[in-house]
């Protein structure tokens, strides 16, 4: 469902902005970098609900980018995903973003599969590449046996060489 698409009458999921904690380390090398309030961010201007300082999504979808989460709504909900991240230490958000809004774009192109699919994909490409690779290896083993087997007969003709100008 697209949100330009709806009318006065309907409202997109109601969510409200869930405050950061203040038992997680703010100095972690994950976290967001500190920045001014600029607005609203995407969630919150997407769910067309007030954002604040202590937004939790804030930082992890700006308003520059909205098709972040409206993709991980669509997926997983901007509800879901405030809890998941209010649940996560301070460290861990930005990675747990990362990975959701991932997963819901893999989801979006394959709506059957997702993440597994694309996975699944990847092992497969692993395997012929694998196989190839046995390939080369074993053609690289043939070309120096036959290397050697030439050089044998070199050196043997070389040696029967010297053997008759001495007889």
């Amino acid at each position: 469902m697209e949100y330009a698409d709806i009318d006065k009458t309907t409202r997109p999921l109601a969510v409200s902005c869930i405050p950061f904690s203040s038992s997680s380390p703010s100095s972690s090398r994950f976290s967001p970098p500190p920045t001014a309030f600029q607005g609203p961010c995407a969630a919150c201007k997407v769910l067309r609900r007030r954002c604040d300082e202590s937004c939790i999504l804030a930082p992890y979808f700006p308003p520059n980018e909205p098709l972040k989460l409206i993709n991980a709504h669509k997926v997983f909900g901007a509800s879901n995903i405030a809890k998941a991240l209010q649940e996560l230490p301070q460290s861990t958000r930005a990675d747990a973003v990362s990975s959701m809004v991932y997963e819901a774009n893999a989801r979006i192109r394959d709506p059957v599969y997702g993440c597994a699919g694309t996975i699944c994909h990847l092992h497969k490409h692993l395997d012929d590449l694998k196989a190839e690779l046995a390939m080369a290896q074993a053609e690289l083993c043939i070309m120096q046996c036959q290397q050697q087997q030439q050089n044998a007969n070199t050196s043997f003709f070389l040696d029967t060489n010297l053997i008759s100008d001495y007889c």
